[in-house]
């Protein structure tokens, strides 16, 4: 994620040698720097005191003071406390954005020895084409122009959709963040039955993906809500009539439901574990 984030940021238009990036693997430190022309770092002090070497070909004009206007930890969640316990010290006046899934701001405020400038977000994997969707929340030590700076950051790799309370990010999650495996499930049901009913496995993956693309971009495009789209492609006595029957009959959306709220109960589950370990 963290590559799909510098990826989208120098897309849009972002200095690739003003991004630094603390990575404790030197030969992915070195792959970093000279595919993605940022620069690396073995650890937070190093960052912090920019004694770091520029990638090669591609020497900063400016290599701005500590760690910059905006801290982005994108860390597995079980690594999240000793990384910030590592990052504390080293912080002043930064904006910190954790990416972790199931870091809640008070325990990582609590790690950054009381840091209050915090932002947490959810994005979720289509991020990696630059077509993701993340849920962002920020605490009230963020001012206004702060968290136009992370939106910015955000928006490089898809939208941004900022909630009113950090509780809301479970939602998001069990939303967005686990949202593209349920498509991926509907896809693969979808390829399985068009295998089952005779065509070829080359044909039936392309139909049933490229069915999910289309539709897709026709609910993304449209002032209507997906209920009118459906009921336009719904024709009475028609194929499609009979297939939603069928799903209707075994309480498919009524599935679905149940599905989301499972993963929105987990969320609170992991975190309240997270915030403990």
């Amino acid at each position: 994620m963290a590559q799909a984030i510098i990826g989208g940021l120098v897309r849009k238009g972002f200095a690739a040698q003003d991004i630094g990036v603390i990575e404790v693997i030197e030969e992915q430190r070195a792959k970093l720097s000279s595919q993605l022309g940022v620069r690396a770092y073995a650890n937070v002090a190093e960052a912090a005191s920019q004694k770091g070497a520029p990638p090669p070909s591609h020497p900063p004009k400016s290599v701005p003071g500590g760690l910059g206007d905006l801290v982005v930890m994108a860390v597995k969640p079980q690594q999240m406390r000793e990384a910030a316990t590592a990052l504390a010290a080293h912080l002043s006046g930064e904006v910190v954005l954790t990416i972790a899934a199931g870091i809640r701001l008070a325990d990582l405020s609590r790690w950054l020895g009381g840091h209050q400038k915090l932002v947490r977000c959810m994005p979720n994997t289509p991020a990696l084409v630059s077509a993701g969707v993340t849920g962002a929340y920020a605490s009230p030590g963020v001012g206004p122009d702060e968290r136009a700076g992370v939106d910015r950051v955000l928006s490089a790799v898809g939208k941004a959709v900022w909630v009113k309370e950090e509780a809301l990010l479970d939602p998001v999650t069990a939303i967005s963040g686990s949202g593209p495996a349920y498509v991926f499930f509907f896809i693969e049901a979808l390829e399985n039955a068009a295998l089952d009913l005779g065509l070829s496995a080359q044909d039936a993956r392309l139909l049933a993906i490229e069915t999910f693309v289309g539709a897709a971009k026709l609910a993304a495009g449209s002032p209507d809500a997906p209920g009118v789209l459906r009921e336009r492609v719904t024709s009475k006595g028609g194929t499609t009539e009979a297939a939603l029957a069928s799903m209707n009959a075994d309480r498919v959306a009524e599935a679905i439901g149940r599905a989301v709220r499972a993963a929105n109960a987990r969320a609170g589950e992991l975190a309240d574990q997270l915030g403990k370990g």
